[in-house]
């Protein structure tokens, strides 16, 4: 009896993995029924108005990518944070800039958004150059964690969200993080979309390496360009930090950086320098 009892919750679960992506559209479809709400609307308008350059068909995908991502994940207030509704759309329509035309990727393994009142203090283990192992208390305006959550700076996230030609956009910054992260540490070469035949991992990987060189290069000698020194870090922070430029200086990224922009473009499936 026992183990009948087994094999029966054994082939439940069976289905129940098998049948959860169709179960999942149906849901995401039910969600995406619905209007639009108005409110949501004012505050696009009133605090992203990046939204505003989007052409119109993109500005009704990245509604409907809105309504699924409000309602799929968790949204925490930290440090006495109470999140408001205009606190998620907010977040959301700056998050899923990144998903537009793009078949594949919902932001799969981010469960959690946990969200400070401004920069939050992290403490970092690093060793000097003697070999002395450092405790370093940081301020941060977001972080990505591959646990699947993401932390922000509600200060910045809405500063952010309010200059769209900056090139500076936390949330945009750390989602990109969550995208390098699919394929396991984050490492500047996030999986293309499923069934991309167009991308092409090696000229991904020499269009990136001498755009870095290129970064490092001005740092060394102390020139600020285009792209913020802070990419130079590593290639997992160079890939978030060229996203932020693309998305809000598509133009000046196409200009100082062609091939670059013409990776991107084909990785988020969208042409900034057009809007």
């Amino acid at each position: 009896m026992a183990f009948f009892l087994v094999c029966v919750a054994a082939l439940g679960l069976a289905l129940g993995l098998a049948c959860r992506p169709q179960w999942l559209a149906w849901r995401r479809n039910r969600i995406q029924s619905n209007a639009f709400p108005a409110h949501w609307r004012k505050v696009l308008r009133r605090r992203v108005p990046l939204v505003r350059r989007l052409p119109v068909n993109l500005q009704l995908q990245l509604k409907k990518h809105m309504q699924v991502f409000i309602a799929e994940k968790s949204f925490i207030g930290c440090a006495g944070l109470r999140v408001t509704e205009e606190m998620r759309v907010v977040i959301a329509a700056q998050a899923c800039l990144l998903l537009l035309n793009r078949a594949a990727g919902d932001f799969p393994q981010v469960r959690q958004i946990l969200v400070y009142p401004g920069a939050f203090a992290v403490t970092r283990a690093t060793t000097d150059g003697s070999g002395v192992l450092q405790e370093n208390r940081l301020a941060l305006a977001g972080e990505s964690w591959s646990q699947g959550q993401i932390i922000l700076s509600w200060q910045d996230a809405l500063e952010g969200a309010a200059d769209p030609g900056d090139g500076r956009n936390v949330v945009i910054h750390e989602f990109a993080h969550q995208l390098d992260q699919e394929n396991g540490a984050p490492r500047g070469a996030p999986p293309p979309a499923f069934g991309d035949a167009q991308h092409d991992a090696r000229r991904w990987a020499q269009v990136f390496r001498d755009a870095y060189a290129h970064l490092h290069a001005q740092l060394r000698v102390g020139e600020q360009g285009l792209l913020s020194h802070y990419g130079a870090q590593d290639p997992a922070e160079f890939f978030a930090v060229v996203s932020e430029v693309f998305f809000e200086q598509g133009t000046a990224l196409q200009l100082e950086y062609p091939a670059l922009y013409q990776e991107l473009s084909g990785y988020y499936k969208v042409d900034p320098a057009a809007w």
